[in-house]
């Protein structure tokens, strides 16, 4: 478990099953999510009991956010994509209940994983995909000391439009000196 005053992000928990199948199967979040099918909670519950695994074996670790003194989840936030030979993962977050955003817990944790991330797993970057059309993720990770090093064009289908993605990079030399 990670924490500072404001939250905490643990590993995922048998009791946010129904949690996860509500937030897998928001299609509002499905453009930012890369999620083109639903989940059933057949597959989240395997999906839940192989959470354990390390990181080195699944090469993905998704952490729930929660408020300080609360075990409801109001978010996740994940390493994925993780390569330890060149010391290097992709990053997510979602805060999936509307109510708590904008209100500095998607920096709260992205702070604590990145943390983790260099001091822990010894990254030695870390890095995100963001729809230019997401100001706000864009802010947050610009913000944190991400990079912009690249858009690709027309990366993501959004409906029938198709949408241009930043790439964001944090270098762990980087965030050593901020």
């Amino acid at each position: 478990m990670l924490q500072d005053e404001n939250i905490i992000i643990r590993a995922i928990e048998p009791e946010d099953l129904e949690f996860l199948y509500k937030w897998e199967n928001d299609m509002d979040f499905w453009d930012v999510s890369e999620t083109i099918t639903p989940l059933s909670r057949y597959a989240l519950k395997k999906y839940i009991e192989n959470s354990h695994k390390d990181i080195y074996e699944v090469k993905q670790l998704r952490l729930i956010i929660c408020k300080q003194n609360s075990t409801q989840p109001i978010g996740s936030v994940e390493l994925f994509d993780f390569d330890p030979f060149h010391q290097r993962a992709g990053v997510g977050i979602m805060i999936h209940d509307k109510n708590h955003r904008q209100q500095g817990f998607s920096r709260s944790a992205i702070n604590l994983l990145l943390d983790y991330a260099f001091e822990t797993l010894s990254l030695n970057q870390l890095y995100c995909y963001i729809p230019l059309y997401n100001l706000a993720s864009l802010n947050l990770f610009e913000g944190i000391g991400f990079e912009r090093n690249g858009v690709m064009k027309k990366w993501v289908r959004r409906g029938d439009n198709w949408q241009d993605v930043c790439f964001l990079q944090l270098l762990a030399s980087d965030w050593r000196n901020n």
